[in-house]
């Protein structure tokens, strides 16, 4: 049995066919479920499974803290996944302890993606987004006052924006050192520049550069609504799944589409495409055969399975033999950004430290909190964590 939130989708209907397809060529005789899960109840279920112990075979997870959380729950699959290892990439995301934990499906990443036209219409030249925040600031004004849209497409009703603030933007706040510290578990929440990353939060929030309602307002999918439907200029959305590349070229022309990187706010910074792996499959411990659950996670990260979920649903496999610079130049940004990106800060963080983190941003919107404060509070449920 496969848990996941992925399968019940229309765009995903091929890409697990051909996973079913490729594991029958192994295993005929071994029958395949597909459970597909609520997104928001996803990790509540599977935690009443692991407390049981027992549930389904195979788990789709997000890289990051929700699978290191969790590991005690699963299996090890470095040996049964060898020969993968140079085909996929994002094997971090999914490893804790120097043991791979689940086979990354898609890279996941947290590009500023920004609308051409409105620029048009305001008269900035679209090919040169800003550079600096000072600038990108300067440039929201004028979009606002001649076009009406805000800067910043915002949904934070579940707290999930705050993560994709702090990715998207930290390459150009905080230094090399900094940020190479943060990836390795070593963050100073008291550095002038992470409090400099809430304090631009904050800011937007009390400037009006996002849309009216952001703590009210859904991040899936209404925020992206909100951008796909030009009233806000700029979005920092996914690079796969939803809330990304292909769902916007159906509402923009691949040509009106950008992606720019992070405003420089700290001189000397380097701003970096923020990507990891973005979901994968894991084997639970309690598996009656892990050999054939490691064979099924194998054909749900098998070349042809990805090349289908790369054309239907628009997710940037991890398989890199396949090529996706074809579909447009957003994706062709992305992908050139690959080889120079680095691992998206929040995905550093555990589960109780990204709940914690929603909470207290949406303090920090309303004003019930202080920068400080949050600092305060993150260190130590980071340190505890």
């Amino acid at each position: 049995m496969v848990w996941d939130w992925k399968s019940g989708e229309p765009a995903a209907a091929t890409y697990i066919e051909k996973a079913k397809v490729d594991f029958a060529k192994k295993h005929p005789d071994v029958t395949v479920e597909f459970v597909a899960q609520p997104f928001d109840q996803y990790y509540t279920l599977l935690g009443a499974a692991i407390q049981a112990g027992k549930g389904p075979d195979v788990v789709l997870f997000n890289g990051g803290g929700q699978i290191r959380d969790r590991v005690s729950a699963l299996l090890p699959l470095d040996e049964y996944v060898a020969e993968d290892r140079q085909r996929l990439a994002g094997w971090e995301a999914f490893t804790a302890a120097d043991k791979t934990y689940a086979s990354p499906v898609t890279l996941q990443g947290h590009p500023i993606y920004y609308n051409k036209s409105l620029y048009e219409k305001a008269g900035l030249d679209p090919a040169n987004p800003a550079g600096t925040w000072n600038e990108f600031v300067a440039n929201c004004a004028t979009i606002t006052s001649r076009t009406g849209a805000r800067c910043f497409a915002l949904g934070n009703k579940e707290g999930y924006g705050i993560q994709f603030w702090l990715s998207g933007l930290a390459s150009g706040v905080l230094t090399t050192a900094e940020y190479d510290a943060w990836i390795a578990g070593k963050r100073d929440w008291n550095s002038p520049n992470v409090k400099r990353i809430f304090q631009l939060w904050k800011e937007a929030g009390d400037s009006k550069l996002n849309n009216d309602g952001a703590n009210s307002t859904a991040m899936f999918n209404d925020s992206f609504a909100l951008f796909q439907s030009g009233k806000a200029a700029h979005v920092i959305g996914l690079m796969s799944d939803v809330g990304h590349w292909k769902d916007f070229n159906e509402f923009l022309t691949p040509e009106k589409l950008g992606v720019m990187g992070a405003p420089v706010v700290t001189p000397g910074t380097t701003p970096s495409l923020p990507y990891d792996g973005g979901i994968g499959y894991g084997v639970t411990k309690w598996t009656k055969d892990p050999r054939v659950a490691a064979d099924l996670v194998r054909s749900l990260t098998s070349t042809e399975a990805l090349k289908a979920f790369f054309a239907d649903a628009g997710a940037i496999a991890a398989d890199t033999t396949i090529d996706a610079t074809q579909a447009g130049p957003a994706v062709g940004t992305m992908i050139s950004e690959l080889k120079s990106g680095r691992p998206a800060l929040h995905v550093a963080l555990s589960s109780e430290a990204l709940d914690l983190m929603g909470r207290l941003s949406q303090q920090l919107l309303s004003g019930s909190v202080t920068v400080d404060e949050v600092a305060k509070q993150m260190a130590a449920v980071d340190k505890a964590g």
